[in-house]
Protein backbone atom coordinates (compact mmCIF):
# COMPACT_ATOMS: atom_id res chain seq x y z
CA UNK A 1 0.00 0.00 0.00
CA UNK A 2 0.91 4.08 -0.70
CA UNK A 3 0.37 6.31 1.70
CA UNK A 4 1.33 10.28 0.18
CA UNK A 5 2.37 13.52 1.94
CA UNK A 6 1.91 17.24 1.11
CA UNK A 7 5.19 19.00 1.56
CA UNK A 8 4.33 22.36 2.88
CA UNK A 9 6.75 25.03 3.88
CA UNK A 10 9.62 23.30 2.18
CA UNK A 11 8.57 23.96 -1.29
CA UNK A 12 9.32 27.62 -0.17
CA UNK A 13 13.58 27.41 0.07
CA UNK A 14 15.76 27.82 -2.46
CA UNK A 15 19.26 26.61 -3.59
CA UNK A 16 19.18 24.46 -0.33
CA UNK A 17 16.10 23.12 -0.33
CA UNK A 18 17.47 19.43 -0.94
CA UNK A 19 19.16 19.85 3.06
CA UNK A 20 15.07 19.98 4.54
CA UNK A 21 14.03 17.10 2.10
CA UNK A 22 17.22 15.46 3.18
CA UNK A 23 16.30 15.85 6.66
CA UNK A 24 12.36 15.18 6.28
CA UNK A 25 13.10 11.86 4.99
CA UNK A 26 15.61 10.97 7.55
CA UNK A 27 13.49 11.93 10.60
CA UNK A 28 10.55 9.67 8.55
CA UNK A 29 12.81 6.78 8.04
CA UNK A 30 13.73 7.22 12.51
CA UNK A 31 9.85 6.27 13.21
CA UNK A 32 9.59 3.60 10.83
CA UNK A 33 12.98 1.52 11.68
CA UNK A 34 12.43 -1.85 11.19
CA UNK A 35 9.12 -1.69 9.06
CA UNK A 36 10.81 -2.23 6.04
CA UNK A 37 8.94 0.98 4.68
CA UNK A 38 10.37 2.41 1.56
CA UNK A 39 10.37 6.46 1.29
CA UNK A 40 11.06 8.47 -1.38
CA UNK A 41 10.16 12.84 -1.85
CA UNK A 42 9.88 14.17 -5.12
CA UNK A 43 8.23 17.00 -6.61
CA UNK A 44 6.79 18.22 -3.50
CA UNK A 45 5.74 15.12 -2.12
CA UNK A 46 6.36 12.00 0.48
CA UNK A 47 5.19 8.46 -0.46
CA UNK A 48 5.57 5.74 2.03
CA UNK A 49 5.44 2.36 0.48
CA UNK A 50 4.85 -0.59 3.05
CA UNK A 51 3.26 -3.91 3.76
CA UNK A 52 -0.08 -3.83 5.21
CA UNK A 53 1.01 -5.21 8.52
CA UNK A 54 3.07 -1.71 8.83
CA UNK A 55 -0.16 1.08 8.04
CA UNK A 56 -0.50 1.83 11.84
CA UNK A 57 3.14 2.26 12.23
CA UNK A 58 2.98 4.58 9.13
CA UNK A 59 0.00 6.37 10.09
CA UNK A 60 1.07 7.15 13.29
CA UNK A 61 4.19 8.80 11.91
CA UNK A 62 2.26 10.90 9.50
CA UNK A 63 0.19 12.06 11.78
CA UNK A 64 3.47 13.34 13.95
CA UNK A 65 6.07 13.80 11.54
CA UNK A 66 6.48 17.70 11.58
CA UNK A 67 6.95 19.42 8.00
CA UNK A 68 3.83 18.12 6.27
CA UNK A 69 0.83 19.59 5.30
CA UNK A 70 -1.78 16.25 4.59
CA UNK A 71 -1.63 13.21 3.73
CA UNK A 72 -3.62 10.21 2.97
CA UNK A 73 -3.60 6.42 1.88
CA UNK A 74 -3.97 6.29 -1.97
CA UNK A 75 -4.72 3.98 -4.38
CA UNK A 76 -1.56 3.82 -7.35
CA UNK A 77 -3.15 2.53 -11.05
CA UNK A 78 -1.91 2.86 -14.58
CA UNK A 79 -1.61 6.57 -16.10
CA UNK A 80 -4.68 5.64 -18.66
CA UNK A 81 -8.05 7.67 -17.96
CA UNK A 82 -9.57 3.91 -18.04
CA UNK A 83 -7.52 2.65 -14.85
CA UNK A 84 -8.14 6.25 -13.20
CA UNK A 85 -11.74 6.18 -13.80
CA UNK A 86 -12.06 1.98 -12.12
CA UNK A 87 -9.87 3.78 -8.99
CA UNK A 88 -12.06 6.76 -8.91
CA UNK A 89 -15.18 4.56 -9.09
CA UNK A 90 -14.01 2.01 -6.49
CA UNK A 91 -12.97 4.89 -4.40
CA UNK A 92 -16.51 6.75 -4.84
CA UNK A 93 -18.48 3.59 -4.24
CA UNK A 94 -17.10 3.23 -0.54
CA UNK A 95 -17.72 6.74 0.51
CA UNK A 96 -21.43 6.31 -1.40
CA UNK A 97 -21.56 3.50 1.21
CA UNK A 98 -20.59 5.29 4.53
CA UNK A 99 -23.60 8.02 3.33
CA UNK A 100 -21.73 10.61 0.93
CA UNK A 101 -24.14 11.76 -1.19
CA UNK A 102 -22.32 14.30 -3.41
CA UNK A 103 -18.93 14.46 -4.89
CA UNK A 104 -16.13 16.49 -6.67
CA UNK A 105 -12.93 15.24 -8.71
CA UNK A 106 -9.72 17.18 -8.05
CA UNK A 107 -7.33 16.41 -10.72
CA UNK A 108 -4.08 17.46 -10.85
CA UNK A 109 -1.73 16.85 -14.06
CA UNK A 110 2.10 17.14 -12.80
CA UNK A 111 3.19 14.85 -15.71
CA UNK A 112 2.62 17.24 -18.77
CA UNK A 113 3.06 14.43 -21.19
CA UNK A 114 -0.24 12.38 -20.27
CA UNK A 115 -2.67 13.19 -23.23
CA UNK A 116 -5.52 14.85 -21.09
CA UNK A 117 -5.68 18.26 -18.83
CA UNK A 118 -7.02 18.91 -15.33
CA UNK A 119 -10.66 19.29 -16.09
CA UNK A 120 -10.72 16.48 -19.07
CA UNK A 121 -9.87 13.72 -16.62
CA UNK A 122 -11.99 14.90 -14.07
CA UNK A 123 -15.13 14.81 -16.95
CA UNK A 124 -14.16 11.64 -17.93
CA UNK A 125 -13.37 10.14 -14.55
CA UNK A 126 -17.01 11.51 -12.98
CA UNK A 127 -18.57 9.79 -15.44
CA UNK A 128 -19.64 6.21 -13.84
CA UNK A 129 -19.43 8.01 -10.70
CA UNK A 130 -22.37 10.22 -11.35
CA UNK A 131 -24.77 6.92 -11.52
CA UNK A 132 -24.38 6.14 -7.73
CA UNK A 133 -23.36 10.09 -6.49
CA UNK A 134 -24.63 13.84 -7.87
CA UNK A 135 -21.57 16.11 -8.63
CA UNK A 136 -21.90 19.03 -6.73
CA UNK A 137 -18.69 21.51 -7.19
CA UNK A 138 -19.23 23.67 -4.46
CA UNK A 139 -20.20 21.65 -1.31
CA UNK A 140 -19.30 17.78 -2.14
CA UNK A 141 -19.74 15.65 1.09
CA UNK A 142 -16.83 14.42 -0.46
CA UNK A 143 -13.37 14.96 -2.56
CA UNK A 144 -11.80 11.98 -4.83
CA UNK A 145 -8.43 13.11 -5.78
CA UNK A 146 -6.32 12.36 -8.68
CA UNK A 147 -2.27 13.25 -8.99
CA UNK A 148 -0.94 12.48 -12.45
CA UNK A 149 2.81 12.33 -11.40
CA UNK A 150 5.45 9.07 -12.58
CA UNK A 151 2.38 7.25 -10.94
CA UNK A 152 -1.31 7.79 -10.69
CA UNK A 153 -2.60 8.09 -7.23
CA UNK A 154 -6.08 8.50 -6.29
CA UNK A 155 -7.54 9.22 -2.94
CA UNK A 156 -9.68 10.96 -0.55
CA UNK A 157 -10.06 12.18 3.15
CA UNK A 158 -6.75 14.05 3.45
CA UNK A 159 -5.64 13.94 6.69
CA UNK A 160 -4.07 16.82 8.98
CA UNK A 161 -0.38 17.16 8.89
CA UNK A 162 1.63 18.88 11.11
CA UNK A 163 2.95 22.18 9.41
CA UNK A 164 6.08 23.71 10.22
CA UNK A 165 9.93 22.96 9.42
CA UNK A 166 11.87 19.14 9.84
CA UNK A 167 12.86 18.87 13.53
CA UNK A 168 16.33 19.27 13.30
CA UNK A 169 17.26 22.22 11.03
CA UNK A 170 16.76 25.03 14.03
CA UNK A 171 19.42 23.68 16.62
CA UNK A 172 18.17 22.91 20.16
CA UNK A 173 16.34 24.57 22.45
CA UNK A 174 16.30 23.90 26.63
CA UNK A 175 12.47 23.61 27.30
CA UNK A 176 11.45 24.61 30.80
CA UNK A 177 8.98 21.57 30.99
CA UNK A 178 6.13 21.98 34.08
CA UNK A 179 3.04 19.96 34.52
CA UNK A 180 0.98 22.49 32.92
CA UNK A 181 -0.78 22.90 29.79
CA UNK A 182 1.52 25.67 28.28
CA UNK A 183 5.06 23.97 28.34
CA UNK A 184 4.30 21.31 26.58
CA UNK A 185 2.51 23.52 23.54
CA UNK A 186 5.49 25.47 24.01
CA UNK A 187 7.92 23.14 23.92
CA UNK A 188 5.69 21.81 20.14
CA UNK A 189 5.39 24.98 18.69
CA UNK A 190 9.53 25.29 18.65
CA UNK A 191 9.50 21.70 17.05
CA UNK A 192 7.08 22.99 14.64
CA UNK A 193 10.02 25.26 13.79
CA UNK A 194 12.54 22.70 13.31
CA UNK A 195 14.12 22.91 16.81
CA UNK A 196 15.40 20.01 18.46
CA UNK A 197 14.01 20.11 22.47
CA UNK A 198 15.46 18.74 25.70
CA UNK A 199 13.48 19.39 29.06
CA UNK A 200 14.20 20.58 32.44
CA UNK A 201 11.17 19.73 35.18
CA UNK A 202 12.07 21.37 38.70
CA UNK A 203 10.65 18.91 41.21
CA UNK A 204 10.33 19.85 44.74
CA UNK A 205 9.88 16.26 46.69
CA UNK A 206 7.73 15.87 49.00
CA UNK A 207 6.06 19.03 48.32
CA UNK A 208 5.71 17.74 45.06
CA UNK A 209 4.53 13.90 44.82
CA UNK A 210 6.20 11.56 42.87
CA UNK A 211 2.60 11.27 40.54
CA UNK A 212 3.57 14.74 39.52
CA UNK A 213 7.14 13.90 38.51
CA UNK A 214 5.46 10.98 36.14
CA UNK A 215 3.16 13.38 34.77
CA UNK A 216 5.78 15.06 33.76
CA UNK A 217 7.40 12.40 31.84
CA UNK A 218 4.58 11.68 29.88
CA UNK A 219 4.14 14.95 29.09
CA UNK A 220 7.92 14.66 27.76
CA UNK A 221 7.00 11.21 25.60
CA UNK A 222 4.20 12.98 23.81
CA UNK A 223 6.85 15.92 23.33
CA UNK A 224 9.24 13.05 21.82
CA UNK A 225 6.08 11.41 19.48
CA UNK A 226 6.89 14.96 17.62
CA UNK A 227 10.55 15.37 17.96
CA UNK A 228 11.83 11.64 17.48
CA UNK A 229 14.28 11.82 20.79
CA UNK A 230 14.13 14.21 24.00
CA UNK A 231 15.73 14.08 27.63
CA UNK A 232 14.13 14.93 30.29
CA UNK A 233 16.54 16.21 33.20
CA UNK A 234 14.77 16.18 36.60
CA UNK A 235 15.84 18.91 39.07
CA UNK A 236 15.67 18.50 42.91
CA UNK A 237 14.77 22.09 43.79
CA UNK A 238 13.41 21.38 47.18
CA UNK A 239 16.29 23.20 49.00
CA UNK A 240 16.40 25.93 46.36
CA UNK A 241 12.82 26.91 47.30
CA UNK A 242 13.23 26.59 50.79
CA UNK A 243 15.54 29.29 50.62
CA UNK A 244 13.63 31.56 48.75
CA UNK A 245 11.01 30.81 51.12
CA UNK A 246 13.45 31.73 54.15
CA UNK A 247 14.86 35.03 52.79
CA UNK A 248 13.56 36.32 50.48
CA UNK A 249 10.80 38.91 50.90
CA UNK A 250 7.29 36.64 50.27
CA UNK A 251 5.85 38.89 47.49
CA UNK A 252 8.70 37.77 45.61
CA UNK A 253 8.94 34.35 45.85
CA UNK A 254 7.61 33.38 42.34
CA UNK A 255 9.83 35.74 40.89
CA UNK A 256 12.62 34.48 42.80
CA UNK A 257 12.04 31.27 42.07
CA UNK A 258 12.14 32.00 37.95
CA UNK A 259 15.38 34.06 38.34
CA UNK A 260 16.82 30.65 40.28
CA UNK A 261 15.08 28.29 37.33
CA UNK A 262 16.81 30.82 34.43
CA UNK A 263 20.05 30.29 36.95
CA UNK A 264 20.24 26.92 36.57
CA UNK A 265 18.74 26.72 33.21
CA UNK A 266 21.73 28.46 32.12
CA UNK A 267 24.24 26.08 32.92
CA UNK A 268 21.94 22.86 31.54
CA UNK A 269 21.57 25.02 28.60
CA UNK A 270 25.36 25.19 27.95
CA UNK A 271 25.95 21.83 29.07
CA UNK A 272 23.54 20.21 26.10
CA UNK A 273 24.30 22.73 23.40
CA UNK A 274 21.27 24.70 23.49
CA UNK A 275 21.45 28.37 21.58
CA UNK A 276 18.69 28.89 23.76
CA UNK A 277 15.66 28.63 26.26
CA UNK A 278 12.37 28.48 25.99
CA UNK A 279 9.19 28.61 27.91
CA UNK A 280 5.65 28.62 27.89
CA UNK A 281 4.71 32.14 29.49
CA UNK A 282 2.60 34.43 27.92
CA UNK A 283 1.65 38.04 28.55
CA UNK A 284 -0.31 38.71 31.52
CA UNK A 285 -1.64 35.28 32.20
CA UNK A 286 -0.31 35.40 36.07
CA UNK A 287 1.53 37.64 37.99
CA UNK A 288 4.95 36.56 37.09
CA UNK A 289 3.99 36.88 33.26
CA UNK A 290 3.37 40.89 32.75
CA UNK A 291 5.84 42.53 30.81
CA UNK A 292 7.78 44.36 33.68
CA UNK A 293 8.54 40.38 35.29
CA UNK A 294 8.77 39.00 32.37
CA UNK A 295 11.99 41.73 31.52
CA UNK A 296 12.98 40.47 35.07
CA UNK A 297 13.30 37.27 34.35
CA UNK A 298 14.93 37.43 30.77
CA UNK A 299 17.63 39.36 32.30
CA UNK A 300 19.06 36.40 34.14
CA UNK A 301 19.32 34.60 30.86
CA UNK A 302 22.42 34.18 29.29
CA UNK A 303 20.82 32.61 26.07
CA UNK A 304 18.02 33.75 23.96
CA UNK A 305 14.44 33.02 25.93
CA UNK A 306 12.28 32.73 23.26
CA UNK A 307 8.26 32.56 24.48
CA UNK A 308 6.40 31.09 21.70
CA UNK A 309 3.17 31.68 23.44
CA UNK A 310 3.11 34.86 24.74
CA UNK A 311 0.95 36.07 22.11
CA UNK A 312 -1.68 33.69 22.62
CA UNK A 313 -4.82 33.05 25.22
CA UNK A 314 -5.59 29.84 26.69
CA UNK A 315 -8.58 28.96 24.31
CA UNK A 316 -5.65 28.98 21.66
CA UNK A 317 -3.36 26.59 23.85
CA UNK A 318 -6.07 24.68 25.21
CA UNK A 319 -6.46 23.69 21.31
CA UNK A 320 -3.09 23.01 20.33
CA UNK A 321 -2.94 20.86 23.83
CA UNK A 322 -5.95 18.67 22.57
CA UNK A 323 -3.98 18.12 19.02
CA UNK A 324 -0.58 16.94 20.45
CA UNK A 325 -2.53 14.82 23.22
CA UNK A 326 -1.38 16.54 26.45
CA UNK A 327 -4.75 18.12 27.60
CA UNK A 328 -5.71 15.50 29.74
CA UNK A 329 -2.17 14.83 31.52
CA UNK A 330 -1.67 18.18 32.01
CA UNK A 331 -4.79 18.83 33.92
CA UNK A 332 -4.40 15.86 36.40
CA UNK A 333 -4.46 17.32 39.62
CA UNK A 334 -1.15 16.91 40.70
CA UNK A 335 0.73 20.60 41.63
CA UNK A 336 4.32 21.31 40.18
CA UNK A 337 6.58 23.36 42.73
CA UNK A 338 5.35 27.09 41.47
CA UNK A 339 1.95 26.52 42.27
CA UNK A 340 3.01 25.65 45.85
CA UNK A 341 4.65 28.29 47.14
CA UNK A 342 3.04 31.09 45.20
CA UNK A 343 2.46 34.30 48.12
CA UNK A 344 -0.71 35.88 48.15
CA UNK A 345 -0.09 38.90 46.80
CA UNK A 346 3.06 38.32 44.05
CA UNK A 347 4.87 41.66 43.29
CA UNK A 348 3.42 42.69 39.61
CA UNK A 349 6.37 44.71 38.17
CA UNK A 350 9.64 44.21 39.87
CA UNK A 351 13.04 45.22 38.30
CA UNK A 352 15.99 44.27 37.48
CA UNK A 353 18.00 45.98 39.87
CA UNK A 354 15.89 44.87 42.58
CA UNK A 355 15.51 41.56 41.46
CA UNK A 356 19.54 41.37 41.38
CA UNK A 357 19.65 42.79 45.11
CA UNK A 358 17.12 40.49 46.09
CA UNK A 359 19.06 37.44 44.79
CA UNK A 360 22.47 38.27 46.13
CA UNK A 361 21.03 38.20 49.33
CA UNK A 362 19.57 34.74 49.08
CA UNK A 363 23.10 33.35 48.91
CA UNK A 364 21.73 30.11 46.58
CA UNK A 365 24.39 30.00 43.90
CA UNK A 366 26.06 27.04 45.96
CA UNK A 367 22.40 25.05 46.22
CA UNK A 368 21.28 25.35 42.24
CA UNK A 369 24.39 23.87 41.52
CA UNK A 370 24.22 21.14 43.62
CA UNK A 371 20.49 20.79 42.03
CA UNK A 372 22.14 20.62 38.77
CA UNK A 373 24.40 18.26 39.77
CA UNK A 374 21.89 15.62 41.19
CA UNK A 375 20.04 16.12 38.46
CA UNK A 376 18.01 12.78 37.22
CA UNK A 377 18.02 12.29 33.23
CA UNK A 378 16.06 10.55 31.56
CA UNK A 379 16.20 9.82 27.53
CA UNK A 380 13.05 9.28 25.85
CA UNK A 381 12.19 8.29 22.08
CA UNK A 382 9.79 7.25 19.82
CA UNK A 383 9.96 3.70 19.95
CA UNK A 384 10.57 2.76 22.89
CA UNK A 385 9.97 3.07 26.78
CA UNK A 386 12.10 5.93 28.91
CA UNK A 387 15.25 5.25 29.92
CA UNK A 388 17.33 6.77 32.74
CA UNK A 389 21.19 7.90 31.41
CA UNK A 390 23.62 8.99 33.21
CA UNK A 391 25.40 12.85 32.62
Amino acid sequence: MTYLAKIGELTLKGSNIQEFENLLKHNAAKYLEGTGAKIALRAGRLYIDCEEAAAEKVEFTLNHLIGITGWAKAEVCEKTIEDISRAVFEIAKKEAERGCKTFKIDARRADKSFPMNSYEICCEAAGDVEAIMKVDVHHPDTIIYVEVRERCFVYTDSNTGCRGLPVGCSGKGLLLLSGGLDSPVAGYRMLRRGMKIECCYFHSYPYTSEEAKQKVVTLAQKLAYYGITTYLNVIPFTDVQMKIKEKAPEAWSTLMLRVCMMKLANRLAHRCNAKCIITGESVGQVASQTIENMTVTEHFAELPLLRPLCGMDKEEIIKDSYFIDTYETSILPYEDCCVLFSPRHPVLRGTAEQAEEIYNSLEVDELIEKSYKEREIIKLTVNGEPVKKTD
